[in-house]
């Protein structure tokens, strides 16, 4: 078997093909959950907190800041100046635990589907016709003795 027709073989396969799909709608998903978290929750927080909080511009400077460089986290950052951008992470954060939250419905989702399913196929059938007679005649046989 040559090479081509093995790479062929094994990029069609339904494993290889169900992942790029998965990995497609992911990314998708991630960019819905960033939304989620950059455009609804956290301007959610920063009312509660009080005023506008830009989330991104949260940080430690971790050097100096040359003269005329904005305190931006862009700015700094376009300046190479460190920074610990901790309000950032805090974003990534939040969309990791949403992401991780609706991955963990889905899959609890998924199985209790298969249970039910398990539950319905393990439904006890009636015994034949021919295995209720034998029973009945063992019956009547061991009422005799």
């Amino acid at each position: 078997m040559s090479m081509t027709s093995e790479f062929k073989e094994f990029a069609l396969k339904g494993n290889v093909m169900d992942l790029a799909v998965g990995v497609i709608i992911g990314g998708a998903f991630a960019n819905i959950t960033t939304s989620l978290v950059e455009d609804i929750i956290m301007p959610i927080v920063a009312f509660i907190f009080g005023g506008e909080i830009n989330f991104k511009n949260m940080f430690l400077l971790l050097g100096d800041a040359p003269e005329g460089v904005a305190m931006t986290y862009d700015a700094l950052k376009e300046a190479g100046v460190p920074v610990l951008a901790y309000g950032s992470f805090i974003t990534v954060l939040i969309n990791f635990l949403i992401l991780a939250f609706i991955i963990f419905m889905m899959v609890r989702t998924i199985n209790k589907m298969r249970r039910d399913e398990e539950e319905e196929e393990e439904v006890v059938e009636e015994p034949s016709e021919e295995v209720q007679l034998l029973r009945e005649i063992s019956s009547k046989l061991s009422d005799t003795k």
